[in-house]
């Protein structure tokens, strides 16, 4: 098995909805992207998937959020933005263009990050 990641970022602002604290207010991240692709063969030239295309594939929708205030964002207006959900949201539109995707990785700064999967979890 291969995998792949490639890294992207954007900035933008959000404030969490039902959440009693700090985090209830109007503030800004420069969040941190991590897409994971898994491949269980290489192509022809020995690639998995060329790292120029991956990250083309993630960039297209962390374009979408750069510069935004999440809350009022159209695309993802319906959902609270917290990590785990932009997450689940990224990895989504990431799977509409490549299927191979495996997981996402959302870092709201250095500490902290949320990451989502199809993944099941086994017990």
């Amino acid at each position: 098995m291969y995998e792949i990641k490639v890294k992207s970022s954007f900035s933008a602002a959000h404030n969490l909805k039902n959440y009693k604290g700090k985090c209830e207010h109007l503030h800004g991240h420069n969040w941190a992207v991590e897409a994971v692709f898994r491949y269980e063969a290489l192509d022809k030239d020995g690639m998995a998937i060329d790292f120029r295309l991956a990250k083309k594939v993630l960039k297209t929708v962390t374009e979408k959020l750069d510069h935004s205030y999440m809350n009022e964002l159209k695309i993802i207006k319906h959902i609270n933005p917290t990590s785990e959900n932009m997450a689940r949201f990224i990895y989504d539109s990431v799977k509409k263009k490549n299927k191979n995707i495996y997981h996402i990785s959302v870092w709201e700064n250095e500490n902290s990050c949320a990451t989502y999967s199809e993944e099941r979890v086994l017990r």
